[in-house]
């Protein structure tokens, strides 16, 4: 495996950042919604079983970054422990996961602009975030960083304040009187599991969606000055996070606003300041979801640029792919943004069910990317001696128990995609994408071998 220039331009804040603010998107501000419809108040322990299975999957992907980071990041791992199909068809699914959420987030953002833009084309707002995201993707990885650093900051601001906020309506009675507040919501209105384990199964794709794109700290670990220290902290603040930025968060929105009055028709992240009288509220949240998906798309990029540039470096895509400037893969990069501006034209021709769908179809893309991974990090265990593993300089927790509890949990969900008519579009889709590419692979491994 190539490894790339260390110094590259990501400091520690940089890595700290970015993985406290991947999981922090349109996800949560708007998603949660249908989660806590699906599973009432018991939704709190979907988003804490996802959590485990999120922590794991970057444990396994921590591992592997500190042992050897490579440009490629995963796909790499993959192919080095499961073998070039494998590391392929991850490598590209990640791609194709990156590219899908980008058109979403795309064509929100020129959405969101008309709360105060109603004249202005939705076009000029996809250009400019398009050549925002692009200039800092292009320029360097610090810039990468910057831009990350400073939109990361208004999304986690947002969150505190929601949850100061949500504290204070608890505590000082602050509610409106409109309707009853306080910690008994979580099991007055049908119980803790009011639609049964059913439901709480069903919370658990739009749970997994949220945590999608925290696998980019596996990819950062190339970038970093000093992987060996910056990588576990990153990953270590991973079960803080989720307890403080979504079970929390959920916690006091479940508690102010009875489950049922969650209805999606605005974010929960709405509710809570609508009930202090922060007449302000839909205004102040459109800043902060604007900033999450320009966030996401700018982070979503990067990872993608820098996992098919390493594909292209052992051969696995186009080698025009693998050439970096600076440390940037730029012609990677420009393509990933033609792709984008095709796709964002197409998307504006389809409903607006589109972006259920493609919560969907990257929910089946993340979890088959985390799969790999795991599956990768317990195969790269079996091939070492007991003195390698020993020597590992941040090994995983509770081996081999925490790795096979993800895996089972992420089989699971695949299963409920079966289970599920409403997911099918996605399997389907998914399954797809797979057949064709692996057709790719075996026709382009065919060509070489000629």
């Amino acid at each position: 495996m190539s490894t790339i220039a260390k110094g590259a331009g990501l400091k520690a804040r940089h890595i700290h950042f970015i993985a406290l603010g991947s999981a922090i998107g349109t996800g949560l501000f708007y998603g949660s919604a249908g989660a806590i419809q699906a599973a009432g108040p018991s939704v709190l322990l979907v988003y804490l079983l996802g959590g485990a299975v999120v922590y794991f999957m970057l444990r396994a992907l921590g591992e592997m970054a500190v042992q050897m980071p490579v440009a490629g990041s995963f796909a790499e791992y993959v192919r080095e422990h499961l073998g070039g199909w494998s590391g392929y068809i991850t490598g590209w699914m990640y791609a194709f996961e990156m590219i899908i959420v980008c058109l979403a987030d795309l064509t929100a953002i020129a959405i969101y602009m008309k709360f105060w833009f109603p004249d202005t084309p939705q076009w000029v707002w996809v250009a400019i975030t398009l050549l925002i995201v692009g200039a800092a993707n292009l320029a360097s990885a610090r810039w990468f960083g910057e831009l990350e650093f400073g939109m990361t900051i208004i999304k986690v601001s947002a969150v505190i304040a929601m949850i100061l906020g949500g504290a204070a309506i608890l505590i000082f009675n602050l509610g409106d009187g409109n309707q009853h507040v306080g910690i008994d919501n979580l099991w007055n209105d049908g119980g803790f599991m009011p639609n049964g384990p059913t439901g709480m199964i069903s919370a658990f794709i739009l749970v997994l969606f949220a945590f999608g794109g925290t696998e980019i700290i596996g990819v950062t670990a190339s970038e970093a000055e000093d992987p060996e220290k910056t990588i576990p902290k990153a990953v270590n603040t991973v079960p803080v996070r989720i307890l403080l930025f979504y079970v929390l968060a959920i916690f006091f929105i479940v508690s102010i606003n009875p489950w049922r009055t969650i209805t999606g028709e605005q974010s929960p992240f709405v509710q809570i300041f609508s009930t202090l009288g922060v007449n302000w509220a839909a205004a102040l949240l459109n800043v902060v979801v604007i900033s999450a998906a320009l966030s996401a798309i700018n982070s979503d990029l990067f990872g993608a640029g820098r996992v098919i540039t390493g594909m292209a470096r052992s051969g696995q895509a186009p080698a025009f792919m693998g050439v970096t400037k600076r440390g940037v893969p730029v012609m990677t990069t420009i393509c990933l943004l033609v792709v984008l501006i095709v796709g964002v034209v197409a998307n504006y021709l389809m409903p607006d069910s589109i972006f259920a769908t493609i919560a969907e179809l990257a929910t089946f893309a993340t979890i088959f990317v985390w799969l790999m991974i795991l599956l990768a990090q317990v195969a790269s265990r079996r091939h070492m001696t007991a003195t390698q593993a020993a020597e590992l300089k941040f090994p995983v927790p509770f081996w081999p128990y925490g790795q096979y509890f993800a895996i089972a949990f992420i089989i699971f969900t695949f299963g409920i995609m079966v289970w599920q008519p409403d997911f099918h579009m996605a399997l389907i889709a998914g399954i797809v994408f797979t057949v064709v590419m692996t057709g790719l692979y075996f026709v382009r491994r065919s060509r070489t071998e000629a």
